[in-house]
């Protein structure tokens, strides 16, 4: 198995649909990818595909969003969302993708890169629970634990407070969890 991670291309629309359909079993996080890459903003929306034998079988993707600091808003990255085609999960090909996410935030001049998801997971991967790092969830919805960050090399100690996501993100009510009925 060759797994290669490169940056998504115009070509990989349908693929990368695939992808998180079949990750997360709907059609709502494939609607997310869809319009945050149509959003204008400071840091364009990044993706990343991973490649097993020359096959579409993972995608990440970085999004702008704020930081509502006490000095002023800051520019940061949130990562998601992440998914691997169901068959080829627990394969390292989501380290791959996160690790190429956080290359990738820094090297764009992100300050932090967020990020909800599970804590057992993303903390082997370099994600830090956020609370006592100084921010604030952007919802109440969102389990403490499960979000996270990174700080990266333009990080600076004042950068602090709530962390503020892009519109698609409440449009399409991808935040925190909901209760069950």
């Amino acid at each position: 198995m060759t797994v290669k991670i490169r940056e998504e291309t115009s070509d990989d629309a349908n693929a990368v649909h695939a992808i998180h359909a079949a990750a997360f079993g709907d059609d709502l996080v494939p609607r997310l990818v869809t319009q945050l890459r149509q959003r204008p903003a400071t840091f364009a929306p990044r993706g990343y595909v991973a490649t097993v034998d020359g096959e579409a079988a993972g995608h990440v993707m970085l999004t702008a969003s704020w930081l509502d600091a006490p000095k002023k808003l800051v520019d940061v990255l949130v990562l998601s969302p992440l998914g691997v085609l169901p068959q080829h999960q627990r394969r390292g090909i989501g380290t791959l993708l996160v690790a190429r996410a956080i290359e990738e935030a820094d090297r764009a001049g992100a300050p932090l890169l967020f990020l909800e998801g599970d804590p057992a997971y993303y903390r082997e991967r370099g994600f830090h629970e956020a609370t006592p790092l100084g921010f604030r969830k952007p919802s109440l919805r969102i389990p403490d634990a499960a979000f996270q960050v990174v700080k990266l090399s333009t990080y600076e100690p004042w950068m602090t407070g709530t962390l503020v996501y892009a519109e698609p993100f409440w449009a399409l009510d991808c935040v925190g969890l909901r209760e069950e009925d």
